[in-house]
C-alpha cells in the first residue's frame, strides 16, 4: 500500500514537475584553420566568453568545434561562431566587443543578413571609412545604418554607449571620403559652460573645444589624425557649437548634431531650418538626460520628435539599454539607473 502511495506521489510530481529544456549537440567545422586561433581567442577566451554568455559546453579539436546544451543556446552559439568567424574572413576583428555584439544579436533573425548578406546576394550592411569598415553591433544598429544611408534627416535617441553619434560620424566620414557630400559640420550644444565660458583661458576655440571632444574622437577612430588636421584647416570639416550654426544655409553637407536634448526649442527650430541642398542631417541624443533649465518641457530634442515622427524622409530611431555596445556592464548599469528613475517617479 505504501508502496503504491509513493508511486502515485512520484507520478504527480513528474506532471507538477517543469518539462526540462530539450538538449543537443552540434558540431561545426570551420575550412580556415590559419584564423582558428582569433576564432577562439588567446586561451580560447571567447569560446569561454560564449560558453557563459548563453550557458553551453564548448569543446574545440583542430577545426571541429562541438557544442553541448539546450538546444536554443546551442543554435544560437553555433550563430555566433559562424559570424564570428565570417567576421574574419573579410578583416573584421574579433575581440570581446564583437563576440558581446553577436551574442546580443543571435537572438535576432537578421543575423544572417548582418553577416553573409541575403540570397540574392547583397552584401552586409557596413560603413567603410580611411581606418576601418564597420558592421553593426547590436540589432537596432541594424535599422540605424539603413537610416543613415536614405533618410535625409534621423533623430537618433537613446543612452550612451548605444553608438548614436559614433556611427553618425563614421557615415559622415564615408561621404565625405567618397565626395557625395562637400563638407562634414559636427556640433554640440556648450550648455555645461552656459554663462562661464569667458572664463576659461584661451580664445573661442580653446574655450568650446572641451565640449566637442567626443567629435573629435569619433573622428580620429575614422580618419587618420593627419586627414582631420587637413580638412579641419580647409573647412571640409568643421567642428562648432550650434551657436555658430544661426544664419546659415547647409548645402552639400553632412551635419550632425550631437547632446541635442540639451538644445532649446528656439535652437532647434533654428539648426533643423539651415538644411540645404544634398543635405543629411542627424539629430542624436538622449530625451532622459536633459541638462537645461526648465527640463523636459523646455528640450528642443523632445518638442521636435513630437512634431516631426510621422514626417516623410524623417527617421526616428530609439535605442534602450539593451543596444549599449559597449562593456556589457555599461548595459546593466544604465538598465539600473533607469529602473531606479522609474521607480522612484524622477
Amino acid at each position: 500500500m505504501a508502496r503504491k502511495q509513493a508511486r502515485a506521489h512520484e507520478e504527480e510530481a513528474q506532471i507538477l514537475r517543469p518539462e526540462a529544456p530539450r538538449r543537443a549537440r552540434v558540431e561545426v567545422i570551420f575550412d580556415e584553420p590559419a584564423v582558428l586561433g582569433a576564432l577562439f581567442g588567446q586561451f580560447d577566451t571567447n569560446l569561454v566568453q560564449i560558453e557563459n554568455r548563453l550557458g553551453v559546453f564548448i569543446s574545440a579539436r583542430g577545426n571541429r568545434v562541438q557544442i553541448e546544451g539546450p538546444d536554443d543556446a546551442v543554435a544560437r552559439a553555433r550563430d555566433v561562431l559562424r559570424g564570428l568567424h565570417q567576421r574574419l574572413q573579410q578583416g573584421h576583428e574579433a575581440d570581446a566587443g564583437a563576440v558581446e555584439s553577436l551574442i546580443a544579436m543571435s537572438n535576432e533573425p537578421t543575423l544572417d543578413g548582418i553577416i553573409t548578406g541575403d540570397q540574392h546576394g547583397t552584401p552586409p550592411i557596413m560603413i567603410r571609412t580611411r581606418k576601418k569598415t564597420i558592421v553593426p553591433r547590436s540589432a537596432m544598429q541594424i535599422d540605424y545604418m539603413k537610416a543613415l544611408a536614405r533618410d535625409d534627416i534621423i533623430f537618433a535617441l537613446g543612452p550612451a554607449g548605444t553608438g548614436k553619434t559614433y556611427l553618425a560620424v563614421a557615415q559622415a566620414v564615408s561621404q565625405l571620403i567618397t565626395g557625395s557630400v562637400q563638407r562634414l559640420i559636427l556640433s554640440r550644444p556648450a550648455v555645461e559652460a552656459g554663462e562661464r565660458l569667458g572664463f576659461l583661458p584661451g580664445d573661442m576655440k580653446d574655450k568650446v573645444d572641451p565640449y566637442l571632444r567626443p567629435l573629435y574622437d569619433a573622428l580620429y577612430d575614422c580618419m587618420p589624425p593627419e586627414q582631420v588636421e587637413r580638412r579641419i584647416a580647409s573647412g571640409e570639416i568643421e567642428i562648432a557649437p550650434i551657436a555658430f550654426m544661426r544664419g546659415r544655409t547647409l548645402a552639400d553637407a553632412f551635419v550632425i548634431l550631437d547632446e541635442a536634448q540639451n538644445t532649446t526649442r528656439e535652437q532647434m527650430k533654428m539648426f533643423l531650418t539651415r538644411f540645404g541642398q544634398n543635405s543629411r542631417m542627424v539629430i542624436c541624443g538622449d530625451p532622459r538626460q536633459v541638462d537645461i533649465p526648465g527640463g523636459d518641457s523646455h528640450s528642443g530634442l523632445i518638442d521636435a520628435v513630437n512634431r516631426l515622427e510621422g514626417v516623410e524622409d524623417i527617421n526616428v530611431t530609439r535605442f534602450s539599454s539593451a543596444d549599449v555596445v559597449r562593456h556589457p556592464i555599461v548595459g546593466r548599469i544604465v538598465e539600473a539607473y533607469e529602473g531606479k528613475r522609474e521607480g522612484h517617479g524622477h
